[in-house]
């Protein structure tokens, strides 16, 4: 089934215009100067090598955009740009399979850093540091109609949920299922794949009746359904408090701060404000980043 579904999200990208690679409205991002003073806190190996990893796990527009090619564009893409010049060294862009998969390879030091954003949770927080530099809201992506009428995550039980394996959504709507069980109410079916695409394509093929993530990506993949979809459960805490996002570094790793200095010196300087408009980001945009802003 997982082949079958990842060669329809291909064919469904060309079909429509190549929906996860799709042109963004053009948007001037200035290019950056060397910091000296940035560049002079990282680590000896990375100013001699002059290059920088930043792991993904596949496409989450519209932050990060992987075509078929391994390429990435996206808000997370141009902020790395930026970053990159600031710093005066080359970020590359390596994909690997999943979330668990990503965290794995900055702790065992394969990648230094992933721009992320990744959800930021004091259960992560023991392994990994987070510079979070969004803050993100989770709800439902539908069928246009909202027929199984999913308004907030007490509605999802007796429905089939699409989640990204390994993420903190998923871990949510799995314990949703448990309360639904233990509440007598009709079950509620999870079902996890390794990628955004291949999630929300199991809805608009109707093998799920929502998929259940973050509102950036999903308003994106709205947008690109051709009128098949529609967001649910918006404005509901849908089982999160306040919920930061960033980039996600080894615990305790000296790149933390230098990436936290250098998002605030693109603040600053409004190059941040003006990637996270190309984007269509503006309602995710953080006033202060921060090291591991989430508290509970």
């Amino acid at each position: 089934m997982r082949s079958v579904l990842c060669a329809t999200v291909v064919a469904m990208a060309l079909s429509h215009g190549s929906a996860f690679a799709q042109a963004t409205p053009a948007g001037e991002i200035p290019q950056q100067k060397v910091n000296d003073a940035l560049r002079a806190k990282l680590p000896e190996e990375f100013k001699t090598s002059n290059k920088l990893t930043s792991v993904n796990s596949g496409s989450f527009p519209p932050y990060e955009i992987v075509t078929d090619t391994r390429t990435m564009t996206g808000a997370s893409a141009d902020l790395t740009d930026a970053i990159g010049q600031l710093l005066g060294v080359k970020i590359e862009h390596a994909t690997v399979n999943g979330l668990s998969a990503l965290l794995s390879g900055i702790k065992s030091g394969r990648y230094q850093f992933s721009m992320g954003p990744v959800g930021d949770f004091k259960s992560r927080q023991e392994a990994n540091d987070f510079v979070d530099w969004v803050q993100e809201y989770v709800v439902f992506a539908v069928q246009k109609g909202n027929p199984k009428h999913i308004n907030a995550l007490d509605d999802a039980c007796g429905t089939r949920i699409a989640v990204q394996s390994g993420g903190s959504a998923e871990k949510v709507i799995k314990a949703q299922a448990e309360k639904c069980a233990a509440d007598g109410k009709p079950a509620l079916e999870v079902q996890s794949y390794a990628d955004q695409p291949t999630s929300i394509l199991a809805v608009r093929s109707k093998r799920a009746d929502a998929f259940f993530s973050s509102q950036a990506p999903l308003t994106y993949f709205v947008q690109q359904a051709n009128g098949e979809l529609e967001l649910a459960g918006v404005g509901k805490p849908n089982g999160f408090d306040d919920l930061f996002q960033g980039a996600v570094t080894p615990k305790d790793s000296p790149l933390s701060e230098v990436l936290l200095a250098a998002v605030k010196e693109l603040m600053k300087n409004g190059t941040y404000a003006t990637i996270m408009k190309k984007w269509g980001l503006e309602n995710n945009m953080i006033s202060e980043p921060g090291i591991n802003l989430a508290k509970k």
